[in-house]
């Protein structure tokens, strides 16, 4: 069997990775020229540990090969970004732009699958889009639904060994998509159709966001109320039937902090509480900022001088390289651009470069600040010792102090 992978990203990447030491003959498509030649040279674009030594077993074999351009395959699986367009509306024309690359290719008895996160009826709306463009493929073909659930820093493990949701458009459809999953997914493939598929992805991502959100309106209350959130949370998750999530510095990334809106903006009145949660995760990134830049004045109010600020982590979640929708990285961005009163040391340890942000090594930022910010709970900063003498804005638990 051969399959095309189109997109090569944090998810579509890893599962043609994993497909390919199954067995399976894989295609990976992207538009990234970069992308691609790491690919084929056995280098990994993104921070994955254990997936490059995978990856380039797979290309040695020939097992993989990227390019920029889809070939003929027996199945093809979407695996690209959906963004937002206007008021965080999604826009799925990525996810039609890759439909349309393999749209030529389809032939009687492949299977098309979506992997990509979507609105609720993206399915649908491919499905009408190939047949309105190939009619005489209709009944002919398997389309389906299958989103992924992995976490970044366990993705091998996860994409094989988690159970998945098979949503096919038909009977035939699921039973198909199953097929191909089983060959290297250990976890329970579970039947649906479609749209619930489409929904349980955004579900559960909604769900986690709700937790989180509980976690930091807490975060809030103690800091008025002068209590420690840390302690609160331990003592509060002693309770049998209680376990609240760990507040932080907002909510980011590619799922959490996206999929919520593709429902709120379909089914805006009957999604409050998920709408509130959203503005809940929003509102603490600002929150952090203005509690670094009122930091920033004391400091320079009380020792007539500015300070030092190191600001810890940039990447959304501890140990990634991932930026994207990365309240940390909001929050720099936000007190750097509000204030000329002090001197930046930016750190992010799992990537080497930034195009906007010029980067210092931890222990360095670290001993020279006045002011550290801890945002991104990276596992550098947990070996550093509590410092007295330093300013310490914990926004994510590295110390657990109020």
């Amino acid at each position: 069997m051969k399959a095309c992978f189109v997109g090569l990203g944090y998810i579509g990447l890893p599962t043609a990775i994993i497909a390919a030491t199954h067995g399976i003959e894989v295609i990976g498509v992207d538009i990234n020229k970069s992308v691609v030649e790491k690919t084929n040279a056995g280098e990994l674009h993104i921070v994955e540990p254990g997936l490059e030594a995978l990856l380039q077993k797979v290309v040695a074999s020939g097992a993989l090969r990227a390019s920029t351009t889809p070939e003929v395959a027996d199945a093809y699986f979407m695996v690209v970004p959906t963004p937002f367009k206007g008021d965080h509306q999604p826009d799925i024309s990525y996810v039609e732009a890759a439909t349309r690359s393999v749209l030529p290719l389809l032939k009687e008895g492949d299977l098309y699958v979506i992997e990509s996160t979507s609105p609720v009826g993206t399915t649908d709306k491919m499905k009408d889009l190939i047949f309105a463009e190939r009619p005489e493929l209709e009944g002919k073909i398997y389309i389906a639904y299958c989103p992924e659930r992995v976490l970044p820093g366990n993705v091998i493990y996860e994409l094989e060994h988690n159970d998945r949701v098979i949503g096919g458009m038909n009977d035939a459809s699921t039973d198909k998509a199953i097929a191909f999953y089983a060959q290297f997914v250990k976890g329970q493939l579970h039947r649906t159709n479609c749209k619930t598929a489409e929904l349980c992805k955004l579900t559960e991502n909604s769900s986690r966001d709700v937790q989180i959100a509980f976690a930091n309106e807490l975060s809030l209350i103690c800091d008025k109320a002068g209590i420690n959130v840390w302690e609160l949370i331990a003592l509060a998750n002693k309770h049998p039937r209680v376990n609240i999530l760990q507040p932080g510095c907002g909510v980011g990334g590619h799922c959490i902090a996206v999929d919520p809106y593709f429902i709120t903006a379909d089914y805006p009145a009957e999604s409050r509480i998920i709408a509130d949660a959203r503005e809940v995760n929003n509102y603490k990134s600002l929150w952090c900022a203005e509690k670094v830049i009122n930091a920033m004045l004391r400091f320079e109010k009380d020792n007539k001088r500015k300070p030092v600020v190191a600001m810890m982590g940039l990447a959304f979640k501890p140990n990634i390289d991932d930026l994207r929708e990365s309240p940390s990285k909001q929050i720099v961005s936000r007190v750097m651009q509000g204030c000329n009163n002090a001197d930046f040391l930016i750190v992010e340890p799992n990537i080497q470069s930034h195009k906007v942000f010029k980067l210092t090594n931890y222990k360095e930022a670290y001993d020279k600040a006045d002011i550290v910010v801890f945002l991104t709970a990276h596992k550098e900063f947990v070996d550093l010792e509590y410092d007295v003498d330093k300013v310490i804005l914990d926004f994510c638990g590295i110390f657990k102090k109020s």
